[in-house]
């Protein structure tokens, strides 16, 4: 990303994989209106050439840092509940689909499960709760409905202006339609207080089986940054600490 003046910024893909993150943003972002939280549809859409092969797009800048930086106040809990809910619709048969964000999290067991056992002899991250919270929603039912998701709804795609105001959800590129939970998980991301985080569920009101598939892809969210973040990411490393023993609070 480039600064474009005051207020916007160039995003371009560094790599061909990227493309089509980028036109997922291109083509779903201005569809969404009234989201309580600023996202950044595309001002002006670029298209390749012999000077740069791939499409790009003029975007709003917002100012803030992100939010495992910056925590969101209290006082943002039910403004970030309206945003999910209002995103949360049911999305169109043609929506972009993702591989590994709002899928049954059967297909996601293996690898996270590897991951656990990693961890497990690296940190006493794992404990019987978070255990316990990924087999109960192992165990629960799936979602059958398609609903839009953000798909990679983090702390680091949160920015937060210096008073905790949130100023923008940003990275759509996992926009997707699925489960979700995928996308309630990111309670453990981003409050730190267990009764903001209690708060926003009850505001939410997800049904039970939703709730043990929330906090299961919590936990997966978790066990990743860490197992991922200590190889070579100490901030992806803390963020998913932070998850992990959040969770292991709540419950």
């Amino acid at each position: 990303m480039y600064r474009l003046g005051h207020s916007m910024l160039v995003r371009l893909p560094r790599r061909e994989v990227s493309v089509q993150l980028l036109l997922n943003e291109q083509t779903w972002l201005s569809t969404f209106h009234d989201l309580l939280i600023p996202i950044p549809t595309p001002i002006r859409l670029g298209t390749p050439s012999t000077i740069y092969p791939w499409p790009w797009s003029v975007v709003p800048m917002f100012e803030g840092e992100c939010a495992d930086r910056v925590p969101p106040a209290s006082s943002e809990v039910e403004r970030f509940a309206g945003f999910l809910a209002k995103l949360h619709q049911f999305a169109p048969q043609h929506a972009p689909q993702n591989s590994v964000r709002g899928v049954p999290l059967h297909l996601r067991q293996v690898p996270v499960e590897e991951r656990m056992l990693r961890l497990k002899h690296k940190t006493n991250l794992i404990s019987d709760k978070i255990s316990h919270f990924w087999s109960r929603g192992l165990a629960a039912a799936e979602s059958t409905e398609c609903r839009w998701l953000h798909g990679d709804l983090h702390a680091q795609n949160v920015l937060v202006n210096e008073a905790g105001l949130f100023s923008a959800v940003i990275d759509w590129g996992d926009i997707t339609s699925g489960d979700v939970a995928t996308d309630l998980a990111s309670t453990w991301s981003l409050f730190d207080q267990s009764v903001d985080r209690m708060r926003l569920l009850e505001i939410y009101n997800p049904d039970q089986a939703t709730l043990d598939r929330t906090l299961a892809w919590a936990v997966l969210f978790g066990v990743v940054l860490v197992d991922s973040g200590l190889i070579n990411n100490p901030r992806h490393a803390a963020q998913g600490q932070a998850i992990l023993l959040r969770l292991s609070e709540d419950g």
